[in-house]
């Protein structure tokens, strides 16, 4: 087993706005985020998937959208809802159906498959997606044997209170500091606008000035962390000597 470690920052949320878009963009070209989700359902989806065209290296996958929720009054409430998420049918018809949209505005199959809030860990969502992505051989977070996924550098805690500590510069470094062997995903959110209607919102220009830290870039490199897209994962897997998908 090989003791390197391979790292895969993936963006979550774009094409959900121009604030969102140009923010990953700026992570990625000036900071350390080599991958990126997609949500079909939102108008700048079209300007991302332009973006993502002309640069091939750069990763694209599926970021499942079943609705966003937030905590209140001890409880968790929607802020919109695609479809019940008791409803296997009607999970199953979106998945579809964002699969599908995806392949029509990407022109081909997504590198890899997550969620909007990790919906996709709850069944049967659960289900339907690591269905979708053993057909396609992708990895699904949070399912995948060969990708460990990294969630820490967030800016909220699960109750969705300010941890503005989480998403600093040496946060990074510290999660950096701490990556295990083989291939990790992180996950992050930046965004360069305030043209979202969402809890997570000045959290996201925060996480853009970290990912671009060239103290961050340069911590890359001394602890010799390969940073990669998720298009490198079949053949790291096949180095591992692991499969991609698991139930």
């Amino acid at each position: 087993m090989s003791v390197r470690r391979y790292l895969i920052v993936n963006a979550d949320d774009f094409g959900q706005s121009p604030g969102v878009n140009r923010g990953i963009i700026e992570a990625h070209e000036h900071g350390i985020v080599t991958s990126t989700s997609l949500m079909v359902r939102w108008p700048a989806a079209a300007e991302a998937v332009e973006y993502v065209r002309k640069r091939p290296g750069f990763s694209l996958g599926l970021h499942i959208d079943l609705g966003e929720w937030v905590y209140r009054d001890e409880n968790w409430t929607p802020l919109y809802q695609v479809v019940p998420l008791d409803d296997v049918a009607a999970v199953k018809e979106e998945i579809s159906r964002q699969l599908a949209a995806f392949r029509n505005l990407a022109g081909r199959d997504p590198t890899h498959i997550d969620s909007h809030q990790h919906v996709h860990l709850r069944e049967p969502a659960r289900s339907v997606a690591v269905e979708a992505a053993q057909k396609l051989r992708v990895p699904l977070r949070e399912c995948s044997r060969d990708v460990r996924y990294c969630g820490r550098f967030y800016g909220q805690t699960a109750e969705g209170s300010p941890y503005p500590e989480g998403i600093t510069t040496g946060a990074l470094i510290e999660i950096l500091a701490h990556l295990q062997p083989g291939i990790t995903e992180l996950g992050c959110h930046p965004s360069a606008g305030q043209d979202l209607d969402t809890t997570y919102l000045h959290e996201r220009a925060q996480e853009v000035k970290a990912l671009c830290d060239a103290r961050v870039r340069s911590a890359v490199l001394h602890m010799g962390i390969d940073l990669c897209p998720f298009t490198a994962v079949r053949d790291l897997s096949d180095h591992f000597g692991v499969a991609t998908a698991k139930k």
